[in-house]
């Protein structure tokens, strides 16, 4: 996919910001919208179908968080990338972000060029996630990258993205101890910025899904997949 294929809507009520942010997206060849507030963003998302959306938190009519978790609601984006660009750098609106299916986050201000760094680094990932995958087939448990499709006792369940790419991570080799750091190099790319509390939520998110029985916590290391048994 090549960058002028590329669709990103920015979201936010301050159009200075809409008009830097645009700058320098357009620069590298990137299609841009926009909307003003949540509800606009929720139209534009609708009739666009953009593969990545650039929120901020605090906005009138439907804010950030609330815009978010009514894009993840809508099986058409459930895989769009979804980065938070905000003034917010409370822990409680971090943990939010990512309680309803952020990407990113990232606090303002930030330089123009790191901002498209990570834009970049985000998309990369996306267009290597649509290359051939396997599927990964377990008792009670498919785990299909190809289609993100997941099916637990033959009832299809539905992830944000990153949750599925951790899961199937995790659960690519069951009883492996994956250290926080590959995690995060894995899932998360070396381009975008996270801290364990990221890796903690998302996880936190499957156990509530999925059940505790898949998952184990190795204190002070990461985390194992527990294969299912017979």
């Amino acid at each position: 996919m090549r960058n002028k294929e590329i669709k990103i809507l920015l979201v936010d009520d301050e159009p200075d910001i809409i008009e830097i942010v645009r700058y320098n997206l357009e620069q590298v060849g990137y299609q841009i919208f926009s909307a003003s507030d949540g509800l606009e963003a929720l139209k534009v998302a609708d009739k666009e179908l953009p593969h990545l959306i650039i929120l901020d938190v605090m906005m009138p009519n439907l804010n950030g968080i609330e815009t978010c978790e009514k894009l993840r609601q809508d099986d058409r984006f459930l895989n769009t990338i979804i980065m938070f660009l905000t003034a917010r750098g409370e822990d409680y609106s971090f943990v939010a972000a990512f309680d309803v299916g952020a990407d990113d986050y990232v606090t303002k201000p930030i330089k123009p060029k790191v901002l498209v760094s990570k834009v970049k680094g985000l998309l990369r990932r996306f267009k290597e996630d649509i290359a051939p995958k396997t599927t990964l087939d377990f008792y009670n448990l498919v785990i299909n990258r190809e289609e993100y499709k997941l099916l637990i006792d033959g009832e299809e369940r539905t992830l944000p993205r990153k949750e599925f790419e951790l899961l199937y991570l995790l659960a690519s080799k069951p009883g492996k101890v994956f250290k926080r750091d590959v995690i995060m190099e894995k899932v998360w790319g070396n381009e975008v910025v996270v801290g364990d509390r990221t890796i903690d939520v998302h996880i936190r998110k499957l156990r509530e899904k999925l059940g505790d029985q898949f998952f184990k916590t190795i204190k002070g290391v990461g985390y194992t997949f527990v294969k299912p048994e017979n």
